[in-house]
């Protein structure tokens, strides 16, 4: 699980327990103009095909966390529970998207909504 804080103009993404080491990372820090767009969204934590693993851990149906390459980039994952599932789009950055479980996904939507500006 990733726990979501706004601080000035960026955002801080905390890994927690032990998915600092299945993520092999323990911190993003973003800023909030590089965030493109924030929705809640299953789809893109469910199934078993994220990427190719660079590096990072998938157990298929229990775990997915780390760095994998899509057709489009590099994406982020932690999540266990795909119904917490909070995609963010990025620009200018390493990662294309993050897929991160978080404890209340609706609240992290609207906050980052909020701290980037409403119609974005």
């Amino acid at each position: 699980m990733v726990d979501v804080v706004v601080e000035g103009d960026r955002v801080h993404f905390e890994v927690e327990g032990w998915d600092k080491l299945w993520a092999l990372k323990s911190r993003l820090e973003i800023p909030l103009a590089h965030i493109t767009s924030v929705r809640a969204d299953p789809e893109p934590a469910r199934g078993w095909w994220h990427g190719l693993r660079l590096p990072g851990t998938q157990i298929p149906g229990l775990l997915t966390a780390g760095s994998f390459y899509q057709h489009d980039g590099f994406v982020f994952y932690d999540v266990h529970d795909p119904e917490n599932t909070v995609v963010i789009e990025l620009a200018h950055e390493h990662y294309q998207r993050l897929v991160i479980e978080v404890a209340s996904p609706d609240h992290v939507v609207a906050t980052l909504r909020s701290a980037i500006g409403i119609g974005r």
